[in-house]
């Protein structure tokens, strides 16, 4: 079950929240609600970016923390760098995380609320880390992509042109999948073609299960 906490305030008859493991298709399932049918999407992956932007707080904590040698030389961070560090690192992940969270939440939230200013009845939220982030109150439904363990390591292999050790070690730092799947609404197959995930989606989509579970309650502070 989810915890009840954010509610915006106005009205939203689904929140979906789309997760998965890293190179499994969260972002080809979004492009296609974008697009196909005009949903507004919020990529907690972006407000993660946003969060170490030069002049961030949480970029200057980076710097404290780990040396200037983390940046690249126009003062961005290098990603590449942090990530050989906190995929290695638990403890540093967990730190790194600590940092950039609340940052994401909060965007998220004030992005809500400007669907529902907006009269968004339906929102997509694109949150990689959705459970181990404890941010499953933002939504009212789960929706998982998954695909099988050589396919995620193919596709990073293709996209991100990683070794295999730093594709292990990334999909290490996360929950298994298969414990996402258990916690799912929706479960997307993703282990064949375009078409037949589109189909899946088109079908989540449009034939909302039962057990949809009820927007969250308000939050006060």
């Amino acid at each position: 079950m989810h915890a009840t906490q954010f509610q915006p305030s106005g009205k939203l008859q689904r929140i979906i929240g789309i997760t998965g493991g890293i190179g499994m298709g969260k972002t080809t399932i979004s492009n296609y609600l974008q697009t196909n049918y005009q949903l507004p999407v919020l990529d907690a992956d972006l407000y993660a970016r946003e969060a170490v932007e030069p002049g961030s707080q949480v970029l200057a904590k980076l710097v404290e923390r780990y040396g200037s040698s983390i940046l690249l030389p126009d003062g961005t961070l290098n990603r590449s760098r942090m990530g050989d560090i906190v995929f290695h690192s638990p403890a540093e992940r967990c730190w790194l995380e600590q940092q950039i969270h609340p940052y994401v939440r909060e965007r998220i939230e004030s992005e809500l609320q400007a669907c529902v200013q907006q009269n968004r009845p339906v929102v997509v939220l694109v949150v990689p880390l959705l459970f181990e982030a404890r941010m499953t109150d933002l939504v009212s439904e789960i929706w998982v992509v998954h695909t099988s363990n050589q396919q995620q390591i193919e596709r990073l292999q293709q996209r991100d042109q990683l070794k295999l050790e730093q594709i292990r070690a990334r999909i290490g730092s996360q929950m298994p999948i298969e414990k996402k799947l258990e916690q799912a609404d929706v479960i997307l197959d993703n282990s064949s073609t375009l078409e037949a995930l589109f189909a899946q989606v088109d079908h989540a989509l449009l034939h909302p299960k039962s057990r949809q579970h009820p927007l969250p309650t308000d939050r006060r502070r």
